[in-house]
């Protein structure tokens, strides 16, 4: 780990000073990522500017909907009653994830900006153009089971780690952000970039800005939702596919479908088109296996990951069957709802 200067920030003025005074610099909140990054060299941050003090940490009402500050730790927002009873789904996802100890550390700014668990990207003996820009994407071609089916590209096939980032994009949150140049709100499916031919960028944060909070709409998606995430073993570990699904339902019938898949791309997936063909649909088997074609018809596997295209079509049917029938996925019990 190299040497660092430490600033601990009283206001978010005095983070963001010092966050732009340092191309290098780096925030830092519960760690749960950066500490790791640091030790295996990836991330080499001349100063680490600590926003810990900084009163970010609450869960408030906002326009209809809650806002969740920046440092409220995972634990915190997945049990909060508000949170629980009018977003289960985004309770659900963030249970799904890493370990209690971790929830209880790591913050809701940090969950959005952790970076990809690609085997290459932390391992500094091999080249990897998100970590060294230009220097080659050996996971292409190479081992590959884990990596993206959706929005890659030459240059980089790794996906985005988080669960908590699967739910947001589902329910269209917004991200409120400060810089330099004063705040700005980035819609969810804006904030995530898929890596082109600039795969070192995962969001669309620009110098200087940090994570002030984000901000979830009302919407009626209290009691048709699930959560569904299949990997190799029941905890700790990151996904092979998940599937954040929200449904409104008039009667038996469709009337607003909200889907998200993680696990598969850069970013969050979702396919706005699928959505829009579940509308005024009835919430049938038949109509989410349609709803599924159609996404999974995207997707580009690399040499091991073929697997993820029909696991993931059949994931986006169960999760919606589930979300439906009004039976969540329970975050212990693997079994069909």
């Amino acid at each position: 780990m190299n040497r660092f200067e430490y600033v601990r920030a009283g206001t978010v003025a005095e983070a963001v000073q010092a966050l732009g005074a340092d191309p290098s610099a780096r925030l830092i909140a519960g760690g749960t990522n950066l500490i790791d990054l640091m030790k295996y060299n990836v991330e080499r941050p001349g100063r680490l500017v600590d926003i810990t003090r900084l009163p970010l940490d609450g869960i408030e009402e906002h326009a209809g909907g809650l806002r969740l500050g920046a440092l409220a730790t995972n634990a915190k927002v997945a049990y909060d009653e508000r949170v629980r009873d009018r977003y289960p789904l985004l309770s659900s996802a963030i249970l799904a994830g890493a370990s209690a100890q971790l929830r209880n550390a790591a913050s809701t700014g940090g969950n959005l900006l952790q970076r990809t668990r690609c085997y290459y990207f932390y391992d500094e003996g091999t080249p990897c153009n998100k970590r060294v820009p230009g220097s080659g994407c050996p996971a292409i071609g190479g081992v590959n089971r884990i990596h993206a089916i959706f929005g890659t590209s030459e240059h980089c096939i790794a996906t985005h780690p988080s669960d908590m980032c699967v739910a947001l994009a589902a329910l269209e949150a917004s991200v409120q952000v400060g810089g330099p140049q004063g705040e700005r709100a980035i819609a969810f499916r804006d904030f995530h970039r898929l890596p082109g031919d600039a795969p070192e960028r995962d969001t669309n944060l620009q110098p200087g800005e940090i994570v002030l909070s984000v901000d979830l709409p009302a919407n009626d998606y209290g009691r048709h939702v699930t959560y569904l995430k299949l990997r190799d073993r029941l905890s700790y570990a990151f996904a092979l596919v998940s599937v954040a699904a929200a449904l409104e339902l008039d009667g038996d019938t469709v009337r607003t479908a909200r889907l998200a898949l993680g696990g598969v791309a850069h970013k969050p997936w979702r396919n706005e088109e699928a959505e829009a063909l579940l509308q005024g649909k009835p919430a049938t088997r038949e109509s989410f296996q349609a709803a599924a074609d159609l996404i999974v018809r995207e997707a580009r596997p690399q040499s091991e990951n073929g697997f993820k295209v029909e696991l993931a079509r059949r994931a986006i049917v169960r999760g919606l069957e589930q979300a439906a029938a009004g039976t969540p996925q329970s975050i212990t019990d693997k079994r069909i709802a």
